[in-house]
């Protein structure tokens, strides 16, 4: 009980900080609410101002979008009618749960729940993993989304596609071959058993549906604004100079994109225009890395699979899809 109140307070005390935040960067004008105490803020938190709003607006239709895919799939979809439709032999189900995600458009915000449902049902857990590390890029809004955000270079949404599908399915080719143990943690088979669909059944259908975008709409949203923010600073705040001095080899340039993606925490419906925002500083395969990375695994979802699959697990896959997105995208010829 204290554990909740304190996550409670926790999430009230963020929103409110977040929520000032966002207010100071929208208001326009060059007062301010300090200039009361004699404090001048640089010119420059203008420049931060427009490329906050410009990210934002552009990416909010996209998120909107996603989230009712995922909430009509969440309501109206069972687990078990898609483990029906998976096929039964591994070699066909892997290139199948690859190309899921299009015709189940889930971000990863709320995949991972889903997919670990799906497994304590008796989906195999390669498959699940595919479908885990594909869905949040191989579906159609993700897809539009990213062709949007490349406007001058619109077959980075074809590239994401390939890159995503790749990765996945040879990671999911690796756990079919090594893994050999359920590895859901232990507690979590118990746990799922235990949930029921009462409140959905009072509820209705529809307004289920709407309850579960609200929610994650908001879940997902204080993400996009702290990767907008923390995105417009860098722009602003740090020199083009110094971005290419650090990025200047191809290795680099990968891995200082894949560490931003998996610190930004950005939804995949949204993640593209932020990607974008760096195009002419970094090199397209090093902002393709970024776009496949963050989907897959960043700073959120790491704590989410920590709580639903076993450390070991966890660690081993990891290190399994940064050395498969950093290979991949190495080799793309983009």
């Amino acid at each position: 009980m204290v554990a909740k109140i304190r996550h409670f307070l926790f999430e009230i005390v963020g929103a409110l900080i977040l929520g000032l935040g966002v207010v100071w960067l929208t208001v326009g004008g060059e007062g301010n609410w300090f200039s009361g105490l004699g404090i001048e803020w640089s010119p420059r938190w203008l420049d931060v101002k427009t490329f906050f709003l410009s990210i934002v607006l552009e990416a909010i239709p996209f998120v909107l979008l996603g989230v009712f895919f995922s909430a009509f799939i969440q309501t109206f979809v069972s687990e078990e009618q898609v483990r029906r439709w998976t096929p039964k032999h591994p070699l066909v189900a892997l290139p199948f749960a690859g190309l899921l995600g299009f015709l189940f458009p889930v971000c990863e915000c709320a995949i991972i729940p889903v997919v670990r449902r799906l497994i304590q049902k008796g989906m195999p857990v390669s498959v699940g993993v595919v479908f885990l590390l594909a869905g949040p890029i191989v579906n159609p809004v993700v897809l539009s989304s990213t062709y949007i955000a490349f406007a001058r270079q619109p077959d980075m949404a074809l590239y994401r596609g390939i890159a995503g599908f790749l990765v996945a399915l040879i990671a999911g080719f690796l756990v079919l071959l090594f893994v050999k143990k359920n590895p859901l943690r232990h507690g979590v088979e118990a746990e799922l058993r235990h949930e029921t669909a009462h409140a959905e059944a009072m509820r209705g259908k529809l307004s289920a549906t709407f309850a579960h975008a609200v929610d994650e709409f908001f879940d997902m949203g204080k993400f996009l604004l702290f990767g907008a923010l923390i995105s417009s600073v860098l722009q602003v705040f740090i020199s083009r100079d110094t971005l290419v001095a650090v990025g200047q080899t191809p290795l680099t340039s990968h891995l200082v994109m894949m560490g931003m993606a998996y610190l930004f925490s950005l939804c995949s419906e949204a993640d593209a225009f932020i990607a974008a925002s760096f195009s002419g500083t970094f090199q397209s395969s090093s902002l393709l890395a970024f776009l496949v990375f963050g989907p897959m695994l960043d700073f959120k979802t790491t704590l989410m699979l920590l709580g639903t699959f076993r450390l070991g697990f966890v660690l081993k896959l990891i290190a399994v899809i940064t050395i498969l997105v950093l290979v991949v995208t190495l080799l793309m010829p983009i």
